[in-house]
């Protein structure tokens, strides 16, 4: 069996993994809600602990997870994982998020940060009114909701933000016109020179593009950092508009002094102390992803295929 074939069952088997415990666990859940949208066939299930779940596609990967009136709840592994980056910009005045889902983000935000003003946008209004209704996200006069293409969103910025988190998913993957190199350059123009990006995207072998995506952002910003989510495919990028050196030691003493000063029901600092990678060195493996690769989805494909 060739290299590549191997590879591809590899990824397959992940695949499969992922959407057979998706399918297991939406089995013991209540659907609260199923409707198709413009973009997303969008399904909201509850288990019996009161726990929420978003989908866009039934047994497909959970987009979402809340506990309604809890905002401190979180879900998921990667978020917890991307909330170690808010150690690069302590105290920000002003957040991005492109990518609501249900909301958990900007909602575990207000509370923490509650002077601060929060930017969320999603290109399905759908997303935006279940979000509400299901979820428990709350719109106030610094927490706004935005509808609409995310990419348009960045490149309309004129004041920078602190932190950017950049967590928009469709069904499979994130949508192309979001990783390519003119996308992460814009993103780089929305933050402030001493602010930070944080992404979450799949790492290998369920993302065929992982090793493209971070070659992009490496193209951009002047530093990289990549966190890995324990028992997860999630990677969570740290992307810097600055040279800032630091190792794994020094990243969770600034998680863990976070942590403290916020009080948050979790440790961030053990999951970067243990998860760490300074991917400031452009890799020989990936490449840089264009907008011309992105409106040929088979070019791309072709592409990658024999990198």
């Amino acid at each position: 069996m060739s290299r590549r074939s191997v590879t591809g069952a590899a990824r397959l088997l992940a695949v499969l993994a992922l959407l057979a415990s998706s399918a297991i666990a939406s089995a013991a859940e209540k659907v609260l809600y199923e409707k198709p949208s413009p973009y997303n066939n969008i399904i909201v299930t509850e288990d019996e602990s009161g726990q929420r779940v978003l989908r866009f596609e039934r047994g497909g990967a959970r987009q979402s997870i809340a506990k309604p009136g809890d905002p401190t709840f979180l879900g998921f592994a990667y978020t917890k994982v991307a909330f170690a980056g808010l150690a690069l910009s302590p105290e920000p005045l002003r957040i991005m998020i492109v990518g609501l889902g249900g909301g958990t983000m900007p909602m575990f935000l207000r509370h923490y940060y509650p002077k601060a003003a929060i930017d969320v946008v999603d290109i399905d209004p759908d997303v935006v009114h279940v979000a509400k209704e299901y979820f428990g996200f709350r719109e106030d006069a610094s927490l706004k909701a935005h509808v609409g293409d995310g990419r348009k969103f960045v490149e309309s910025v004129r004041e920078p933000y602190d932190v950017v988190f950049l967590d928009a998913f469709g069904t499979r993957n994130v949508p192309p016109h979001l990783t390519t190199l003119e996308f992460m350059r814009a993103v780089k123009h929305s933050v402030k020179p001493t602010g930070v990006v944080i992404g979450n995207i799949w790492g290998r072998p369920v993302n065929p593009l992982y090793d493209s995506m971070v070659r992009t952002y490496q193209d951009v910003f002047e530093e990289l950092f990549i966190l890995d989510v324990p028992g997860t495919t999630n990677k969570i990028l740290m992307a810097l508009p600055r040279r800032q050196n630091l190792d794994r030691a020094q990243l969770a003493e600034l998680a863990r002094k976070l942590a403290a000063d916020k009080r948050f029901a979790f440790d961030p600092g053990d999951i970067a102390e243990d998860q760490f990678t300074n991917a400031g060195r452009k890799g020989k493996t990936g490449r840089v992803l264009r907008d011309a690769d992105a409106a040929s989805p088979a070019k791309a494909k072709e592409a990658e295929a024999v990198k």
